[in-house]
């Protein structure tokens, strides 16, 4: 049963925030059907309490004093008056139980930290997100200075070791400052192992890390994770204030999203533990925290990978280019959050973006082109060898146009060509007759094979179809008179 002001409540969340059933029970910390029911409610009422008898009356004097003499689970108590004649079932057993002798609650003591002492950090996963055209996991990695509870947040979809660290430093960078200490939950980026009664054995990566910026690693005990309670608040706090109800469209959107939170909305906000903003405390704290070092730690994931035959390397479902060459080589892979570096042989030969996108082919334009060269070499040759079967004098003819700068290759593969469409011996001939005419080009070729090719017929003798053609030929006399003028003409 739930008191009105809890039904309102209820009601609000549903009507003037738009959360659902499950979003609901999160926030208020109800059951689902208990949520369900009352938002079927038009109105409040009361339960009406009846006094109807039950089964477990005679035996409740019974349970009681069992319950006095040894802390009983319910199942022990119910076989119990089972055997005294009890014909119920066990809920009503449990219920009672538990009423009668409610959970303890285990009391824990308050920790306090002096400024810049400590930081605490932990993972928090939030559904699910779209990135390109599939959908990953959400997650967020939390950060809380334990002193100003000052906060920074960051969106991944991935929790591996290159990110946990990434996200170390980008809160660093958000903070400008470095605790002394940062404590940990034990997640395997940060301990390998960890034995009730012996020193955690700590990721010798994350261990590297701790000593490049100056602070120590504090692991919390086995289950006892109310040690970082200040993040795990923070985590809760993340998803009540924020991602509650938040609609979004693509993983890149919730970044200046987030960011906006940090610095309008958390980091402002009056803390209801220490009742001051963090932004404030913080002022206060930044002096006792570190500085940043010069140089940033190299946070990425180094592994041995081989070039497939097709001159990819895969990554999270996805598939990236390296130089042609290095087809089926072993290379040393690189991975950061935001993009991946190959290398042969400390050589940097490709470097990518990271996308979280799957089952992606990423080609780098150059990196193809040797390989085509290879092939245009490959081509080229093969049709030079068809060339010097042409003829006894084909290499020869090719030196004779290296030596005029025409562009052999060009002139070669013409001729070739031609060599299919008319006959090798053809051409074999033509090659031949240009060393006569010394002519050295395919065009020339071209045109004494197709010259070669027409056949005329031969000219015959002429026969007139009727024989008085022939003889009604008139003659007209020729005119001498004009060499009588030229005689006069030399005269005078």
């Amino acid at each position: 049963m739930i008191d009105y002001e809890t039904y309102m409540k209820i009601k609000s969340c549903h009507e003037k925030d738009g959360l659902n059933c499950n979003q609901i029970a999160g926030i208020m910390g109800l059951s689902f059907k208990t949520v369900k029911k009352w938002l079927n409610e038009k109105r409040y009422h009361m339960r009406k309490s009846t006094n109807r008898s039950s089964k477990l009356d005679p035996f409740k004097n019974q349970i009681l004093q069992m319950l006095e003499k040894y802390p009983y689970s319910a199942a022990q108590i119910f076989l119990r008056i089972k055997d005294n004649g009890f014909d119920g079932g066990s809920t009503i057993v449990k219920d009672y139980v538990r009423k009668v002798r409610p959970p303890k609650t285990k009391a824990y003591l308050k920790l306090s930290f002096a400024p810049g002492e400590c930081a605490q950090v932990d993972w928090g996963s939030y559904g699910s997100v779209n990135v390109g055209s599939t959908r990953r996991r959400l997650s967020f990695f939390v950060m809380v200075l334990c002193y100003s509870r000052m906060m920074y947040v960051e969106f991944t979809v991935s929790q591996t070791m290159e990110h946990f660290l990434a996200c170390h430093q980008n809160a660093f960078d958000f903070f400008g400052t470095i605790p002394k200490k940062i404590m940990v939950d034990n997640l395997k980026s940060a301990v390998l192992k960890r034995i009730v009664g012996q020193a955690p054995v700590f990721n010798p990566k994350y261990f590297d890390f701790a000593n490049h910026y100056g602070f120590t690693i504090a692991a919390c005990n086995v289950g006892a994770g109310n040690e970082k309670g200040r993040v795990e608040n923070g985590v809760g706090y993340v998803k009540k204030n924020f991602l509650a109800g938040l609609d979004i469209p693509d993983f890149a959107a919730i970044h200046p999203a987030a960011r906006h939170w940090l610095n309008a909305v958390a980091n402002v906000r009056i803390h209801g533990e220490t009742r001051q903003k963090p932004v404030e405390l913080f002022e206060k704290e930044r002096s006792f925290l570190n500085a940043l070092p010069a140089n940033a730690f190299d946070v990425a994931t180094v592994s041995q990978v081989r070039a497939s035959s097709q001159f990819r390397i895969p990554v999270d479902a996805n598939r990236y280019s390296v130089p042609a060459e290095y087809a089926g080589a072993q290379i040393t892979l690189k991975t950061y959050p935001d993009r991946l570096c190959m290398y042969k042989d400390d050589k940097l030969i490709a470097r990518h973006v990271r996308s979280y996108d799957r089952h992606q082919d990423f080609e780098d334009p150059d990196h193809p082109k040797e390989l085509l060269i290879w092939r245009k070499k490959a081509r080229d040759q093969k049709i030079y060898m068809r060339f010097l079967t042409l003829s006894p004098k084909a290499e020869q003819y090719y030196r004779m146009l290296e030596q005029r700068r025409m562009n052999p290759r060009h002139h070669v593969q013409k001729i070739v060509a031609l060599s299919e469409i008319y006959t090798p011996k053809a051409v074999a001939r033509a090659l031949d007759d240009a060393f006569t005419f010394q002519a050295f080009s395919c065009e020339y070729i071209a045109n004494l094979l197709e010259q070669r090719s027409r056949s005329l017929p031969e000219p015959g003798a002429l026969h007139l179809t009727r024989s008085e053609d022939l003889l009604d030929i008139d003659i007209e006399q020729p005119d001498l008179s004009i060499y009588e003028r030229k005689g006069r003409e030399r005269k005078k």
